[in-house]
């Protein structure tokens, strides 16, 4: 859980800070300030449990080298989308490509971790992404588009995030692998 909690705190943080990027000053620091704060707060509350036994779920070899093999055709699959993107002179696409991606991503990983709520996270992460993929390809500027999406790709993070250390806390394990 203490693993899952911090990666998806970080990850929103990166998707928090490039919304706060388009915006103007004083927006962009007070943002920033705000997001890195609500990160801050889930990697706290990450390390104030203990870790699962064994290491969690990743302490299974096969679990680490199917997890591993997700994450390494997600981001090949990320470089593939920006070369294409960019070769295509469809920058403003990027952002929610790239969401949609990471949205795909938490399919296979709801069943490896048996966190049937990673499908929710998957297909809101989706949701974020074509919004986003819809802006940039009418036209929309690269920071219209990347506002559409970053925005609510960290709030679904950090929702996702905030569920499981609830679920966790309240259930002492959320279902299935609570390392996830």
């Amino acid at each position: 859980m203490r693993t899952g909690t911090i990666v998806l705190a970080v990850f929103g943080l990166g998707w928090w800070l490039a919304g706060a990027s388009t915006l103007a000053w004083p927006g962009m620091p007070v943002t920033a300030a705000v997001g890195s704060a609500v990160a801050c707060g889930l990697v706290v509350s990450a390390f104030r449990h203990r870790p699962a036994a064994g290491g969690g779920p990743l302490g299974d070899t096969a679990v680490r080298r199917t997890f591993n093999r997700v994450n390494a055709a997600q981001w090949i699959a990320i470089v593939a989308v920006v070369a294409a993107a960019n070769a295509l002179g469809a920058v403003a696409c990027i952002p929610g490509l790239i969401a949609v991606i990471i949205g795909l991503h938490f399919l296979p990983l709801a069943r490896l971790f048996e966190q049937p709520a990673f499908r929710v996270t998957a297909a809101l992460l989706v949701a974020a992404g074509l919004a986003g993929v819809f802006v940039g390809a009418a036209g929309g500027s690269p920071a219209a588009a990347r506002i559409v999406v970053a925005f609510p790709a960290a709030l679904i993070l950090w929702g996702t995030a905030s569920a499981g250390r609830l679920l966790h806390r309240l259930g002492g394990k959320a279902r299935g692998r609570a390392g996830a």
